[in-house]
Formats: structure tokens, C-alpha cells, sequence
């Protein structure tokens, strides 16, 4: 198969690239999309069954797919119990900083690592590395004295300030990979009419990573979302709970009551699937752009 870029932007291709020539990775595609759809729908639809039981019958000795009583009982009482709507506003506050942190955080270091020259950016690139590769739990008692003598425990801070370092150092390695793949010529065009290198990473750089850029806030909320470690460390009062810990607190509840905790899972899961939905169009929406026009003019 042997693919032609033409001056316009067309890439055009031999017959063999039609949709005849591709039914095959397409079928095999869609086959283990398939695949991965039932396997991981099977324990959604099993948690969405059991919330939707009224709370206070003995358990089931199976699970059942359609109980024979249908209520929202359950999430009434996980939003009363919990204290959900406050939990949910707590872990939305921490998220949404977080997600805007780190992706601006990361993607400024990202784009300085990208410009360096290669001899002065692997001792930096290793030093990611090895960072990436430190247990969270060596760090654990560290941090917990530099917020214990800040004062700053039993507050939402020390839950949000991890974004002023990027959160993780993957994601500064992710943004090193995009912005490295833009060409050279177009840094120098943008030194040519002196854009200063701020300007050039917002108005170049980023505009051109904007799928990096969607996967690291994707990933960067629903990692901070679904958080229990810091939060189970550095909480204490109730009003300040995230939603991983009071779906821990509606874990402690009697048996009969367990659709309770099961309509709390549904409800913290949805702003997860909301991300994802949100994303998506952006992920997706490139690939296409991709395929159908020549886009590899600033690729290396």
C-alpha cells in the first residue's frame, strides 16, 4: 500500500486502501470493541440492577438483572445519608483545579523540555523517570509534616496543591511527546515575528496538542475524582468529604441496606462517564481529520 501527499493537502491512495482493503481491520475493530463493551457493561448493569432494589430487604443469594420491585429509595437515601450533594460540590471544587493545575503546569514543562537541546534534556527527562517511578507512600509522611507545620490539614488543600508540581511527571512526559512532534520551522517562524516563547506555547503549541491536551484532563479528573488515599489522610471533618469517602462511609452500612451504597457508586460514577463523553468528540474528531486531509505537515 503506498500512500502520495499532494501539494493540496489530498493523500491519495491505491486501490487497495478503498473500503474493501480496510473491512478487515475494521471488522476486527469493531469485534473486540464488542468484547470489551460486554465484559465491562456486565458489572455496570449489575450495579445499576441493585440500586434500584428497595433498601432494607435481606440480600439476594444471586444477582438478578431486573429486580422484581423497581424504587429510587436508594439514592434518596445515599444523597441523605452521605451527605452526597456536599461531597460531590467537595471533590468537584478539588477535580476541577487540579485538572486545570496540572494541564497547565505539565504542559509549560513540557513545551520548555521540547525546546531544549537533546544533551540538556535526557539529565531532566531521566529525572521524570525515576520521579515516575517513586511509590506514592515513600512521599506519604514528608508531605504530611510539610502540611501538618503549614496548618493546611483538615482542608481541601493538600488535595489540590499536587497540581502546582503537574500531579504526576507522566504528564509532563506526555506533553514533551506532543510538543516534540511539532516541526522546528514552525518555532522559528514564530521567533521570526517575535512571539515570545509564552505566546508560542499558548497560541501555537497548544492548539496543536489539543488531543494530548483532553486525554491529560481526562485522566488528571477522574484520577483526582476517584481519589481516597489523600483525602482518608488529610480529612477529617465531614463537611469537607469527597465522594470516595462517603462511599466509603455508605460501604460500613448494615447488608439490607447495601442498595444504598450501590445507588451512591451510580451516582459519583457519573461525572466519570461525563468526562469520558466530553473528551471523546476531541479524540475522535482528530483521528478523522487525520484520515480524511494531510496533517502530518507539522509532525517530524
Amino acid at each position: 500500500m503506498i500512500a502520495t501527499t499532494h501539494r493540496g493537502g489530498q493523500i491519495g491512495n491505491d486501490s487497495h486502501d478503498g473500503p474493501h482493503g480496510r473491512s478487515g481491520p475494521v471488522l476486527l475493530r469493531a469485534a473486540g470493541a464488542i468484547a470489551v463493551t460486554v465484559v465491562f457493561a456486565a458489572p455496570v448493569l449489575l450495579l445499576v440492577s441493585g440500586s434500584l432494589r428497595p433498601p432494607g430487604l435481606p440480600p439476594l443469594p444471586r444477582p438478578e438483572l431486573i429486580p422484581d420491585t423497581v424504587s429510587l429509595d436508594s439514592y434518596r437515601r445515599a444523597i441523605e445519608l452521605g451527605d452526597l450533594t456536599r461531597a460531590t460540590a467537595n471533590s468537584a471544587l478539588v477535580a476541577t483545579l487540579t485538572t486545570i493545575g496540572s494541564v497547565l503546569v505539565a504542559s509549560l514543562a513540557g513545551f520548555a523540555l521540547a525546546r531544549l537541546k537533546p544533551a540538556h534534556a535526557r539529565p531532566l527527562l531521566a529525572a521524570s523517570v525515576v520521579a515516575l517511578m517513586v511509590p506514592p507512600l515513600v512521599l506519604l509522611v514528608p508531605r504530611f509534616a510539610v502540611f501538618r507545620a503549614l496548618g493546611l490539614t483538615d482542608t481541601l488543600v493538600p488535595l489540590i496543591a499536587p497540581a502546582l508540581l503537574a500531579t504526576s511527571p507522566l504528564y509532563v512526559l506526555a506533553y514533551y511527546v506532543a510538543f516534540r512532534r511539532v516541526s522546528p520551522d514552525l518555532y522559528d517562524a514564530c521567533r521570526l515575528v517575535d512571539l515570545s516563547s509564552l505566546a508560542t506555547w499558548w497560541r501555537v503549541g497548544l492548539p496543536l496538542v489539543r488531543p494530548f491536551t483532553a486525554a491529560v484532563a481526562a485522566l488528571c479528573f477522574i484520577t483526582s475524582w476517584t481519589n481516597l488515599f489523600d483525602p482518608l489522610v488529610y480529612i477529617y471533618r465531614r463537611d469537607l468529604y469527597t465522594v470516595p469517602l462517603t462511599l466509603r462511609s455508605l460501604a460500613t452500612l448494615d447488608p439490607v441496606n447495601y442498595p444504598v451504597f450501590l445507588a451512591g457508586a451510580v451516582l459519583v460514577t457519573l461525572p466519570v462517564i461525563a468526562a469520558f463523553l466530553v473528551v471523546q468528540p476531541v479524540l475522535v474528531g482528530q483521528r478523522a481529520d487525520r484520515r480524511g486531509s494531510d496533517t502530518t505537515w507539522f509532525v517530524r
